[in-house]
């Protein structure tokens, strides 16, 4: 793992907008005129003679959730399209590239050089989006973007390589979200409170992730719903574009090397060094290196008993981490075999809880497909989920895609020879990728979302805020802010309650 300090002072001393992180190993590309695809440098020349305004919408078509919380739109503003990002450099590295990609020359030169001389370089594009963090139902518009200059047509849909990367983000955090209410659930019906729900599922995934930047992204997003992790660079990411001070925490944690080390019958050592280095607070401990089973009855429960009720007396706590087999097996046998050795306290709500210095995480095999199979495990057997926290690593950050929300980039208005026209598409082969028409507008309508087409909406009604104009960023939301909106309904419910017992 990279020391946190490092990553941190690293970035610190590089442009706040044009930060890379320290952890990429080179130099990473910023020429905006190379962040598209390559068909999209072609374009310029194919919408009809006339054409001065293309406007275009994003929305999540449907997918795995029912909803998505929208996130990341301000980290791709910020790192990409803040201030003067054309310059006479960049077009000519941008025209060399081109010329020998196609075998001819099809670079829009001209309209980049415009760029620099009538905007210094900055993008004439307007951005409205709805606040981040807000939980949207699928099938309405999140974001719209349009130019500016009339001449700069062709330059929304330019960008929509780059700015259709929100679905990383987004997705995650949506995921996240869902995995949250789950766990709400089972907090609300088997424990006494959910004060432990922030760290309830813990970032795994910087290893398992495609590059240190998607660990950053999606880390961030998962973020917004809980505050364990073990992906440094996602606080990198959420303080840079989020002014968030400190967006997640972690513990001193054992990996299988540190206890195999020692040799196989050096593991009580092993384990009883970790119970001294680290005598005060949380401190979790991998005991599946050889015999889960001998190690939690005999190890933990017997050998080290007292070092670990000595540790309630400074409520520290020790987490025992299986790592193995089939989850929700695992999971209820190593409660009982603890359970056997501490004894348990029945809470308010009648389910089997341990003392309070002796906790269990399950960090392998957890996604939203495995997290209520184990609850409900639990549940029958009468264990509060109080008694668990979980790690979730390729399936938190990895196993995902656009296709998973259906994220979809359309233009639908477009002014031709100086008259509106609603643009859409149709395919006959597949009715859900209609896409809408007009000019769009997000409203509460009877208290629903709902995104009005066909340049109908009331302006003074659309939840879409602007957030870039011409450069220029136009709404910094914070870390506080996001998180607030994203917060799943039962926590706020439970917040109104002890607000009103106030």
């Amino acid at each position: 793992m990279v020391p946190s300090n490092l990553v941190i002072t690293a970035c610190n001393n590089l442009p706040r907008h044009r930060i890379i992180m320290a952890t990429c190993g080179g130099p990473c590309m910023d020429n905006v005129l190379l962040i598209t695809d390559s068909y999209k440098v072609t374009h310029h020349m194919q919408y009809p003679p006339e054409t001065t305004t293309i406007f275009s919408y994003f929305e999540s078509r449907g997918g795995k959730f029912k909803e998505t919380v929208f996130f990341g739109l301000q980290y791709l503003i910020k790192r990409w399209l803040v201030g003067q990002v054309v310059t006479r450099e960049k077009i000519a590295e941008a025209k060399d590239i081109y010329k020998k990609h196609f075998g001819q020359d099809v670079f829009n030169e001209e309209g980049w050089n415009y760029i620099v001389e009538h905007h210094g370089g900055k993008l004439p594009l307007l951005i409205k989006a709805v606040p981040e963090g807000t939980v949207v139902p699928v099938k309405n518009v999140l974001f719209t973007v349009e130019n500016t200059d009339p001449k700069c047509f062709w330059l929304t849909n330019w960008f929509e390589t780059l700015l259709v990367q929100v679905w990383y983000p987004m997705t995650v955090a949506t995921n996240s979200r869902e995995q949250k209410k789950i766990i709400a659930s089972f907090l609300h019906e088997t424990a006494d409170n959910m004060d432990g729900l922030p760290f309830k599922l813990h970032d795994f995934g910087f290893r398992g992730v495609s590059a240190v930047e998607a660990a950053a992204i999606g880390g961030a997003a998962h973020l917004v719903n809980f505050m364990g992790t073990d992906t440094i660079a996602s606080l990198v990411m959420a303080r840079k574009y989020y002014g968030a001070d400190m967006a997640g925490f972690s513990i001193p944690a054992a990996e299988h090397s540190t206890i195999t080390a020692w040799g196989k019958n050096g593991e009580l050592e092993a384990f009883k060094n970790m119970l001294s280095r680290f005598p005060k607070g949380l401190v979790a401990c991998v005991s599946d290196s050889y015999d889960i089973w001998n190690a939690c009855e005999n190890l933990w429960g017997k050998e080290l008993k007292n070092m670990i009720v000595k540790r309630g007396e400074s409520n520290s706590t020790l987490v025992v981490r299986p790592d193995s087999g089939e989850p929700a097996d695992v999971v209820v046998k190593v409660l009982t075999i603890l359970g056997k050795a501490f004894g348990t306290q029945k809470n308010s709500k009648g389910y089997k809880v341990l003392p309070p210095y002796l906790r269990i995480i399950q960090g392998d095999g957890i996604s939203y497909e495995t997290l209520t199979g184990i609850l409900e495990r639990m549940k029958k057997l009468e264990w509060s989920a109080d008694n668990i926290a979980f790690g979730s690593g390729g399936a938190l950050l990895q196993k995902l895609n656009r296709d998973t929300q259906k994220c979809a980039f359309k233009c639908s208005f477009a002014v031709v020879n100086g008259e509106g026209v609603d643009v859409f598409k149709q395919p006959i082969t597949d009715p859900g990728k209609k896409s809408k028409k007009g000019r769009l507008t997000l409203e509460l309508q009877n208290g629903k979302f709902v995104t009005v087409q066909e340049g109908q909406g009331d302006p003074e009604k659309d939840l879409l805020i602007p957030v870039f104009k011409d450069g220029q960023l136009l709404k910094d939301y914070s870390w506080e802010e996001v998180r607030g909106r994203a917060e799943i309904p039962l926590v706020l419910e439970q917040k109104k309650k002890k607000n009103a017992t106030k």
